[in-house]
């Protein structure tokens, strides 16, 4: 009965649905025999335009190759696919009822940084080069706030449980896996009872990240509850664009006093209350003061472009004056990447602290499969002197993308990066830290679909105690973590024909 419950299963049952639909577009040149030669002719033409088209895109050349690859060598199911699955013509509708809804917001409810880029232009003309990108992107920058850091899950949980318990006004919580358990039972009965209270609860979660753990329509358990709740882009069996665009956020906000971020889904693992793959290592921070309004503006625009039921933010922003704690630790910068957007934030993030990097460059990812820039930019710093180390699990959680990480490693580690092995088990944590001047923690991985497809958030520290937090989080793992070292032995030419497929298709997976 188990065996046959994990076959069949929501996951299961529309996975074979798709695959029926992409048999069946495979097929109907085969149906169509007759017209063989014409139809050759004029699926080559077309493949021949829709790569044109593709290398014409402003776009990684990984990307690129990965789809001109299946579209030269099977026409007609490759350039179909390519339309369903590697362009955002359909997004257009969600893409415009996000970017009103920012219009709306942005405008009149989030501060000016004019005055604190001016001064930190005085100091570091590079640190202010980086917030001046991401105020860009509409993201200011904060000095009245604070934060604490977390280096695992389970010191975070107990946390945002008595936050959860204070909250007067609302809590927001948009989650990528909710996952029944310890962790979601606790929290969840918190929820139940403050929106008995009155209280305006919501809740966004991605139903792709639950689809092996909540039933279909679990959002509806959620508001018979009183919770206000949205499942972010259900897994349909029907071939669509934007199904593979996934909110992979983690945000939690409460009466707009305090906000949280980082890896942790609610899930036990998360929190080391089961174990699945060695112990399990996420990282995750408390922000209090000012900069807890960005977290608000993202929760809500992502809320009201998928269900409009506010006309303003403004309600939901704390006031200077009355948040409860009015200390500043250095200078914070709460941010999120969309694949709606054509600025790929999360890694120019990355590739900015890479590139200014003087001293040392640590790094915290679960996975390390990145395009051809993060890997030059990672490679020219070490070769230019600088401390570059990075941390990846010992035991994976998906073995092929550990291959893929495993595949990048021989050409850094020769280069001078220093990669480690989490030795206790599975590392999740996604932070940055350069210079004792800079860190950022929160939920973009290194890898394409982080980078480029899914909806993702983060915060930025600079000279903040936190900084230094993660810098001692970095350092005290190295010394639970084995070196990575290179083969001496050689792959032999069926594995280098693997390594090689898989580098190739990277983008797609």
């Amino acid at each position: 009965m188990k065996f046959l419950k994990k076959i069949i299963n929501r996951l299961t049952i529309v996975s074979f649905a798709l695959l029926i639909q992409l048999c069946w577009i495979g097929y109907i040149p085969f149906v169509l025999n007759n017209l063989y030669y014409p139809l050759s002719i004029s699926f080559s033409v077309l493949s021949f335009i829709v790569v044109a088209f593709i290398i014409n895109k402003p776009t990684d050349p990984s990307i690129k190759l990965a789809w001109i690859v299946p579209i030269l060598v099977f026409p007609f199911l490759g350039w179909v696919i390519y339309l369903l699955f590697g362009t955002k013509f359909s997004t257009a509708s969600i893409r415009k009822r996000i970017s009103d809804v920012s219009e709306l917001y942005i405008d009149d409810a989030l501060p000016s940084s004019e005055e604190i880029l001016e001064k930190t232009s005085q100091i570091n003309p590079h640190m202010s080069g980086q917030m001046q990108y991401v105020v860009n992107n509409k993201f200011p920058v904060y000095e009245n706030s604070s934060a604490k850091y977390y280096s695992l899950g389970d010191d975070m949980f107990p946390d945002l449980l008595e936050e959860l318990k204070s909250a007067e006004k609302f809590i927001f919580i948009e989650m990528f896996i909710i996952k029944p358990g310890d962790m979601w039972s606790e929290i969840l009965d918190i929820l139940a009872e403050k929106a008995k209270a009155g209280l305006d609860v919501r809740v966004i979660y991605d139903d792709m990240g639950c689809i092996n753990h909540l039933p279909s329509k679990y959002y509806r358990t959620l508001e018979k509850l009183g919770i206000k709740c949205i499942s972010f882009n259900r897994f349909r069996p029907f071939l669509s664009v934007i199904m593979n665009n996934r909110d992979h956020r983690k945000i939690m906000v409460v009466d707009g006093k305090v906000a949280f971020t980082g890896g942790v889904n609610f899930a036990d693992e998360y929190v080391n209350k089961i174990t699945r793959f060695g112990h399990w290592k996420d990282a995750a921070v408390l922000v209090k003061g000012e900069a807890v309004a960005s977290f608000t503006r993202l929760f809500l625009e992502m809320w009201n472009g998928l269900r409009h039921t506010d006309n303003d933010i403004r309600p939901f922003i704390l006031p200077a004056s009355e948040h409860p704690d009015k200390s500043s630790n250095g200078i914070i910068q709460p941010y999120g990447s969309s694949p709606l957007s054509s600025e790929v934030l999360g890694e120019n993030i990355y590739l900015n602290i890479i590139n200014n990097a003087v001293r040392y460059v640590y790094i915290f990812t679960p996975y390390l499969v990145v395009d051809n820039v993060i890997n030059e930019s990672l490679i020219l710093a070490a070769k230019r002197g600088v401390d570059v180390r990075i941390v990846i699990p010992s035991i994976p959680d998906k073995k092929t993308v550990y291959q893929l990480t495993l595949s990048h490693c021989p050409a850094l580690i020769a280069a001078g990066v220093k990669i480690y092995n989490y030795t206790p088990g599975f590392i999740h944590s996604k932070c940055f830290v350069c210079d004792d001047s800079i860190a950022t923690v929160g939920t973009v991985n290194m890898d394409y679909r982080s980078l480029y497809i899914h909806f993702e958030c983060g915060c930025i520290f600079y000279n903040s105690p936190a900084v230094f937090d993660v810098y001692k989080d970095m350092t005290d793992t190295f010394n639970k973590s084995e070196p990575l070292k290179i083969p001496q032995k050689r792959r032999g030419i069926l594995k280098n024909f693997y390594f090689a497929l898989l580098r190739l298709f990277a983008p797609l997976l």
